[in-house]
């Protein structure tokens, strides 16, 4: 089974090297795809030998970014990750393990955050729990579907927030998708930036409110006010 990785950046100067050596070194065989959404700190002369191949996607755009990595990819499974990740020993068995069921169509890994401080721990779990009860998964968990499944979703839709989720729901149309134990080590940078809490409550309200369906843009604005805002304004 052929697993293409693929990997949306923007101006990843200081991680991408890093990244993309500890994932080749943990996912050997695998085909690496980066797009950069046109960065604009060198993002993608950086990945120039640490990856099969990288596209230069015309716009800023996750949602574009990981549609136009797939459709260069050549593998049976796609695996879309964010560069602000670690991923586990023994991914690659992990996922032909879950996916040597036909029926499966995909699935996704729970994250980690460090251990302190505390409410990490709530993110983690809630992150986890919450999601099955929701029905509803984002992109930090490392999504992975077959290419048929990937293709019958539509791909990731182009939407203002939220297009992880809308995929995620997209393909449990097409199958069964089942997590993995293993965890994928999520870095804390945007916590640290807006406020653990904050940014966990954050989460946790767009979370439920998309479950009761308010609109996309709704969500977006809130998102802007909470997380990008205070983002913007930490020295």
């Amino acid at each position: 089974m052929q697993v293409s990785i693929v990997i949306p950046v923007f101006n990843e100067a200081v991680l991408i090297r890093p990244f993309l050596s500890n994932l080749r070194e943990r996912t050997g065989g695998a085909e690496i795809i980066v797009v950069d959404g046109v960065s604009s700190d060198g993002t993608e002369q950086l990945a120039q030998g640490f990856c099969d191949r990288i596209i230069r996607s015309g716009e800023r755009s996750r949602a574009k970014q990981m549609n136009v990595g797939a459709e260069a990819a050549s593998g049976d499974v796609f695996w879309f990750l964010h560069v602000d990740a670690e991923v586990p020993l023994e991914s690659l068995n992990e996922i032909a393990r879950i996916m040597r069921d036909p029926k499966v169509c995909g699935g996704f890994f729970r994250i980690r955050l460090p251990t302190k401080p505390s409410v990490y721990r709530l993110t983690d779990g809630f992150a986890h729990y919450a999601g099955l009860l929701l029905r509803m998964r984002c992109g930090d968990h490392g999504i992975f579907c077959r290419q048929t499944a990937f293709v019958d979703a539509g791909g990731f839709p182009d939407v203002p927030l939220m297009e992880d989720v809308e995929f995620f729901r997209r393909l449990r149309c097409c199958g069964r998708i089942v997590h993995s134990n293993k965890r994928i080590e999520a870095s804390p940078r945007r916590f640290e930036a807006v406020g653990p809490t904050r940014l966990t409550f954050a989460y946790g309200l767009i979370a439920t409110l998309y479950a009761l369906g308010v609109p996309l843009s709704r969500l977006a604005q809130i998102y802007q006010r909470t997380c990008c805002a205070a983002e913007a304004t930490t020295p």
